[in-house]
């Protein structure tokens, strides 16, 4: 049984490590909105790519447009932090049950 808690421990541990690429990622796009970015430049493409699938359906679940702010990747930050607090945790700790 240690090596199904081994397997999920390395699961948790890399889904902990995508969930902060993909914040650290949506951070970076929040700031690079900050300044008139070329959208031709293949690192902002790339950002937009990776980042607007969901940040677009969280604009589409909560309008915000008469703000004047997006509030979405303030959103998916902390749902990132949530699955971090919970998700990660949990699967750590039945990594340890198994053992």
């Amino acid at each position: 049984m240690f090596v199904i808690g081994n397997f999920i421990e390395a699961l948790a541990r890399i889904v902990d490590m995508g969930l902060t690429l993909y914040m650290w990622l949506i951070i970076i796009r929040a700031l690079i909105s900050w300044v008139n970015p070329d959208p031709y430049n293949p690192i902002v493409r790339f950002l937009y790519k990776v980042t607007e699938p969901v940040l677009y359906q969280v604009r589409r679940l909560i309008p915000l447009r008469g703000i004047g702010m997006d509030f979405s990747p303030i959103i998916v930050i902390l749902v990132i932090v949530f699955l971090q607090s919970f998700l990660v945790k949990t699967m750590l700790q039945v990594a340890v049950n198994f053992r």
